[in-house]
């Protein structure tokens, strides 16, 4: 993955922006969670000062990715979208009561760095963008599954058969 270290509470009071586009293979920590490495990721993060002074990034990721389906094990396509928005503190102390000033659960606080890697945001964005359990809509190959369902096999049965030997 490519090294994109930004003083991140510089990056807000600047009002800077970054955008890429980034293949899953360099994504170690997504890759592992995906079907295979294919796919990219295409980001947006964007530096701002909130109305109550504090810095805060908003981390936008979309794209493609290979999962594998919980129901009948067969890699599917799964599209990402999401976007957050970060507010910064200095230290644990100051984002503990960041969060407790803003009580807004639909924003996350989390400590700043003079020199963080953006790429592992924008990582951690993806990560959190996947399903808890990834399934297809309708699994291409519902024979199995019912089959599955249909047959009751009781575990009892093996041992007739080596009874009857």
């Amino acid at each position: 993955m490519n090294a994109l270290v930004i003083d991140t509470f510089e990056f807000c009071r600047t009002n800077s922006s970054q955008q890429g586009v980034t293949p899953v293979a360099d994504m170690v920590r997504l890759a592992k969670e995906c079907a295979d490495k294919s796919g990219e990721i295409t980001w947006n993060a964007v530096g701002t000062t909130h109305k109550l002074d504090i810095p805060q990034i908003t981390l936008s990721v979309s794209g493609n990715v290979h999962l594998v389906c919980q129901r009948c094990l067969q890699p599917y396509a799964h599209h990402l979208d999401s976007s957050t928005v970060l507010m910064l503190g200095k230290d644990d102390a100051d984002a503990d009561a960041i969060e407790e000033r803003i009580d807004d659960e639909s924003i996350d606080v989390i400590v700043g760095s003079r020199s963080m890697e953006l790429m592992y945001l924008v990582e951690d964005e993806a990560l959190l963008a996947l399903p808890q359990s990834p399934r297809h809509q309708v699994c291409p190959d519902a024979s199995l599954l019912d089959k599955a369902k249909s047959e009751k096999i009781s575990p009892f049965d093996a041992l007739k058969s080596l009874k009857s030997e």
